[in-house]
């Protein structure tokens, strides 16, 4: 026997708790590797795309965001949702443009990002992109963020001083920050 069969779990039922605008929130129950059942509440998300959008001086965009759950503003890359069928490069594209005012021409998949595995399917599709030209934002009518230009090394040093504490922005940035040192587009 394998280690998946040794660990995987097999849903048994599957009850919609919720259904909102972003989350459905389900609670099923499963067949455990031991063949014992129990509960497993979880929620389904579409998944979401998250860039570092760096300048030819070496600065990158940053967004500052108030997030409700925490009551504080957060330092952000640009990032949003996956649109049903959509393309995660396309949500990336979007989202900077939207969000900032960018437009880039070049960009690398850097990976996938799972942000919260015990309870919940998302997942965040990474980028880093670079030739950059500027336009007019166009943010949702919900939606509240500046935009703060900095140094790619002040955002590497801002992840290792506890000034941002987002797991998106700080994985997408110290991966950002590896694949740029490595492959080095232009230097910053």
């Amino acid at each position: 026997m394998g280690d998946l069969e040794r660990l995987e779990e097999q849903k048994i039922e599957s009850n919609e708790v919720f259904n909102g605008r972003l989350l459905h929130v389900f609670k099923d129950r499963v067949r455990l590797p031991d063949g014992s059942t129990s509960t497993r509440e979880w929620i389904k998300h579409p998944g979401a795309a998250a860039v570092v959008p760096v300048f030819e001086n070496g600065d990158i965009m940053l967004i500052k965001q108030f997030r409700y759950p925490l009551r504080e503003v957060f330092y952000e890359v640009p990032a949003g949702k996956i649109d049903s069928q959509e393309d995660p490069e396309k949500t990336a594209a979007r989202e900077v443009e939207e969000e900032t005012g960018l437009i880039y021409s070049k960009s690398h998949y850097l990976a996938p990002f799972h942000p919260s595995i015990g309870y919940t399917d998302e997942v965040i599709h990474l980028f880093c992109a670079w030739d950059i030209t500027e336009t007019d934002r166009r943010v949702d009518d919900d939606e509240f963020l500046m935009t703060e230009r900095v140094s790619f090394r002040e955002a590497i040093q801002m992840v290792y001083q506890g000034k941002i504490t987002d797991g998106k922005t700080m994985v997408s940035l110290l991966m950002s920050w590896q694949w740029w040192q490595q492959e080095m587009p232009f230097k910053v």
